[in-house]
């Protein structure tokens, strides 16, 4: 189920009003079960899949707290090759065969057939969340859930099971515990949030994807300015759909008094790719550092082993992303960013420093960062590489369209609306730099408030645009 469908909008208004009718010892039972329904609701197999995994790790968590030494870690190798193996099965088989067909095929040797599978909704979103459990467990951070439907719901808890955050057991498991009653400061805060997701997703991030998807669906009729309006547009556009996703699942999860873990923070405001990743996809950036890169030896090794660590991060979580070349080839440009970055950054700062305009320099340094996203996306959007390759090297081209028939294949009104919402957008995450966008709000008068409240319902029910319904990050 999506949440910019007809169908969640009726489960969620009857899920949170079971939640505060039923008492407080039947609660995650009805959470639970609302859960397997709304992830059913893609595909019933999708929940079998997960149900293996949940089986798996839990019994892998209760063997590491009970026993020592060598077998604590069996356990946590056993949990691991599991989550690990199915991701495996389902995301990479196909990709793996098809990168030995593609060998086999130039020495001209017979191909293997691929294999007929469908990914699960959302499978490296819970298999990342379900692996950090058995870790916590083994780390001895969080003690093991000894309930099996409870651990369940840490892993299937609907608002953030097909696209994160990637939550942390001990920031998740114990507020299931807890008696959550009917706030209504809370629940207006809530549901404000999944308003402004909302008109993130389907009045900005539908929009733009209808000429990002013209573009780069077809990139060999296109060369010059369209390349360029496209890729800017799937930066906004992404960055609205993926954060969109978040502040709606966060707004539901606050309704009924669960916190969730912050997985944006305006990343386009970034001075440098560093930055940008401790602002973007917050949860599997920290998820990477904590039990990948300080395993590794963080920062504590030599500057190449430092190095290779930092790349290798950043070309596996490209392949966490898709099982495809393109998407190890965005991660190992994000990594290539990040080295270049620490050996230019004080340079960087000196030169731009020259300006003697703070506002100016953190404009250069956004814009610097924005521009190497981009290139960046170009692989993460693409459907091949060679059509990558042909987008990037006809950037720079004569344009095959004139401004004037740009705006008529966006669309007049798509564009305004789009340059409106967007600018609405931006408008809000400047007044961020300083302000509590949330304690802001709710300390201006009723009117005001309820006012912006009816105009963003507006905008969404006469601009959503309706016909493209799927979250991009589903497909991870």
């Amino acid at each position: 189920m999506v949440f910019n469908s007809f169908a969640f909008l009726i489960f969620f208004p009857l899920v949170t009003l079971l939640y505060f009718w039923l008492p407080h010892k039947y609660r995650w039972w009805l959470l639970l079960a609302s859960s397997c329904f709304f992830y059913a609701w893609f595909k019933l197999s999708y929940l079998f899949i997960l149900v293996f995994t949940i089986i798996v790790d839990y019994f892998a968590g209760l063997w590491i707290e009970r026993e020592e030494g060598k077998k604590r870690k069996w356990a946590l190798i056993i949990s691991i090759i599991a989550n690990v193996g199915v991701l495996a099965v389902f995301k990479y088989a196909n990709f793996m065969i098809g990168s030995v067909n593609a060998v086999l095929f130039r020495v001209g040797q017979e191909t293997f057939d691929l294999w007929e599978i469908l990914l699960p909704i959302g499978l490296s979103f819970h298999t990342f969340q379900a692996m950090s459990y058995t870790i916590e467990v083994y780390r001895g951070r969080v003690p093991a859930e000894h309930n099996i439907f409870r651990y369940a719901l840490y892993v299937m808890f609907y608002p953030q099971l097909v696209a994160g955050p990637i939550e942390r057991p001990q920031n998740v498991i114990y507020q299931f515990y807890e008696e959550h009653k009917f706030d209504f400061q809370r629940v207006v805060s809530g549901l404000r949030l999944m308003l402004w997701g909302m008109f993130k997703k389907v009045v900005i991030a539908d929009r733009l994807a209808v000429f990002v998807d013209l573009v780069y669906d077809n990139p060999h009729e296109y060369t010059g300015m369209p390349i360029i309006i496209a890729t800017v547009f799937f930066g906004i556009q992404i960055f609205c759909d993926f954060s969109g996703y978040t502040d709606i699942g966060l707004g539901a999860a606050r309704v009924m008094g669960f916190d969730l873990m912050k997985n944006f923070d305006r990343p386009y405001f970034s001075k440098s790719i560093s930055e940008f990743w401790r602002r973007w996809h917050i949860s599997l950036s920290s998820w990477f550092k904590d039990y990948v890169y300080i395993p590794l030896g963080g920062n504590r090794v030599s500057s190449f082993r430092k190095y290779f660590n930092l790349f290798f991060i950043f070309m596996i979580s490209g392949l966490w992303h898709g099982a495809s070349w393109n998407f190890v080839i965005w991660g190992s440009l994000h990594g290539v960013y990040q080295i270049v970055g620490r050996f230019t950054g004080e340079f960087q700062k000196k030169v731009i420093g020259l300006l003697n305009n703070q506002t100016l320099e953190k404009m250069i340094h956004a814009g610097i960062v924005f521009f190497l996203v981009s290139i960046a996306w170009v692989f993460f959007r693409a459907r091949q590489f060679g059509d990558s390759i042909y987008l990037l090297k006809n950037m720079a081209a004569k344009s095959s369209h004139s401004l004037t028939e740009i705006v008529g294949l966006i669309g007049q009104q798509n564009l305004i609306v789009a340059v409106l919402a967007v600018a609405l957008m931006e408008r809000v995450h400047w007044m961020q730099r300083k302000v509590n966008i949330a304690e802001w709000f709710d300390a201006k008068p009723k009117w005001q408030r309820w006012s912006s409240y009816y105009l963003i319902l507006g905008a969404i029910v006469f601009f959503a645009v309706y016909s493209n319904t799927q979250f991009i990050y589903f497909q991870f």
